[in-house]
């Protein structure tokens, strides 16, 4: 098996301000740096970096300071600015980023957007989120193309939309408008939304037929009385079934009006069939393509000092190591019975190996836990010296994790997650797919090969799930790994999963268990509608 160590490169820097600290530490930096790295050293925090002194003919001046995140070991060397991690209160983090954004910096809006997505103190502000998502998206930012159609999507911020979330996919994607891919999906989703509008003008038409008649009903009964004897509450019966006329008819308008908007498709034509891709003797290339080199940081936690003990995170994590390396090509790092420092400083320690052409997998096995904060739950990974909760001195918020693979240059990450509450790492929807009708042709590959993606596959949502139940593997594992053993083409993730899951439920119920993984995005370490693939170096 290929194993790869990799090493932080931190050092120091005196001269802040005059230097601007853009430049890489020194060897002998690094070297003393590396020393006695703690927990908020590895802990991603919101820095603000000094500004860069430039010269400009005979003129001097200084420009103004930048926002990025990294380490808090990092900001302090290069002579920046933050405030300790505090996941219950953002408002630090967006003071950090409100001036870029305001400037017209793309990527500080969509971030200062996932700030208040976030929520503040705990209680998500969409709206907000919303309106800087499409600041950055007249801009052209990918990124918050997809950030913003997730909100469309789901309705948060604003008017559900599953079109207008399907065609800011299509955007972030770069997809063209009249692809095959896009009309097919966009057509099939029209045709739901037509039927839905359909349905909901007719009802109010038939509400509106009951009302008026019940109206003159009342009408006549009051115009037989005498004025005398007509009283207030007659008149208040007849303005409220007028209220509620006017009413419905505006829904209906808005509806019809909006059926009257769709925009106009054309019938795509049929997709060409096409054979799978067969991975080539390069185990990076299939078919032309470069799909660039892969690392995986294997993590199987099952020893636990404070807390129970489990069967199968060792096994597990060894055995899809092999595969990864043996069939895939993968360089491995792997990581038993870690504790929090040695998972947060694996992952930081990949910024100096990974390129914005490579593929990182990061698998877990192992305790996850969710807790309450504020009026949001964050779910964690559990170090081998984590405490029973609620003791979470110890524990990895998925915060932490989703900024380290945002910080990660690698253009593809896919996150395998196999733990109780694993599914709380993304809050995203899934995935609502350009057309699962249209087969991964080398097509579908070449658009979605340039894209940069965050991607999770957890063995269950906000559950627990099963330790055992496949042999000596857990049950999620086994069927993750079967698949990749029994694969002989280049495969997306979204096929993956499609197997998989159906492998779990089967497995889960016939020990009596309900199991159901999730396929999610991890918007906020900068996914935009990218894929990651498997591409095997040799057949079973």
């Amino acid at each position: 098996m290929n194993t790869h160590r990799v090493t932080i490169f931190i050092g120091s820097c005196s001269l802040a301000l005059l230097a601007g600290c853009g430049s890489p530490p020194s060897q002998e930096e690094i070297a003393q740096a590396s020393k006695g790295m703690t927990r908020k050293d590895l802990e991603i925090v919101d820095c603000l970096l000094p500004g860069q002194v430039r010269q400009l003919g005979n003129s001097t001046y200084l420009t103004p300071r930048r926002p990025t995140r990294t380490t808090a070991s990092d900001c302090r060397i290069r002579g920046g600015e933050y405030v300790a991690y505090d996941r219950a209160n953002l408002k630090s983090a967006l003071a950090v980023w409100m001036e870029t954004a305001q400037a017209g910096d793309p990527e500080a809006m969509t971030i200062v957007g996932e700030i208040y997505e976030r929520g503040l103190e705990g209680t998500p502000d969409y709206a907000s989120a919303a309106s800087w998502y499409q600041k950055a998206v007249d801009k052209g930012y990918a990124r918050a193309s997809f950030n913003l159609g997730s909100l469309f999507e789901q309705g948060l911020g604003v008017e559900a939309d599953k079109l207008k979330a399907l065609n800011l996919y299509r955007q972030s994607w770069g997809l063209p408008e009249d692809s095959v891919m896009f009309q097919s999906a966009a057509r099939a989703e029209q045709e739901s939304l037509r039927k839905q509008l359909d349905e909901q003008v007719a009802q109010k038409n038939q509400q509106l037929v009951l009302l008026d008649k019940q109206m003159k009903q009342l009408q006549e009964q009051v115009n037989k009385k005498p004025p005398a004897a007509r009283s207030q509450s007659d008149a208040q019966e007849i303005a409220a079934l007028k209220k509620w006329i006017e009413t419905l008819e505006g829904e209906r308008r808005a509806s019809t009006d909006r059926l009257a908007g769709l925009p106009k498709l054309r019938t795509p034509q049929a997709a060409p069939q096409t054979a799978p891709l067969a991975a080539g003797g390069d185990s990076r290339k299939a078919d032309g393509m470069d799909f660039g080199r892969y690392y995986a940081l294997i993590i199987g936690n099952q020893n636990y000092r404070s807390m129970e003990k489990l069967a199968t995170p060792i096994g597990d994590a060894e055995r899809a190591a092999k595969v990864l390396a043996d069939k895939y090509g993968f360089t491995v790092q792997i990581l038993e019975d870690a504790s929090d420092v040695a998972m947060l400083k694996a992952l930081n320690d990949l910024n100096q190996v990974l390129t914005d052409k490579d593929n990182l997998l990061v698998y877990y096995a192992g305790h996850g836990t969710r807790l309450q904060n504020g009026k949001t739950e964050s779910g964690y990974w559990l170090p081998v010296n984590a405490d029973p909760p609620p003791q979470d001195t110890f524990w990895v918020p998925n915060e932490q994790i989703t900024g380290h693979l945002g910080r990660i240059s690698a253009k593809r990450v896919l996150v395998v997650a196999d733990s109780c509450y694993a599914g709380l790492l993304s809050t995203d929807p899934s995935h609502l797919f350009i057309n699962d009708r249209v087969g991964y042709s080398r097509d579908y590959i070449a658009y979605k090969l340039p894209k940069r993606s965050r991607m999770l596959i957890s063995s269950g949502g906000d559950q627990p799930v099963l330790d055992s139940g496949g042999g000596s593997n857990s049950v999620f594992a086994r069927a993750f790994i079967d698949e990749l053993e029994s694969n002989q083409s280049v495969m997306s993730t979204p096929e993956l999963f499609s197997k998989l899951q159906k492998r779990v439920a089967t497995t889960a119920a016939k020990n009596r268990f309900v199991q159901k993984p999730e396929f999610k995005s991890i918007k906020a370490a900068g996914h935009e509608v990218g894929d990651f693939f498997f591409v095997p170096t040799k057949k079973s």
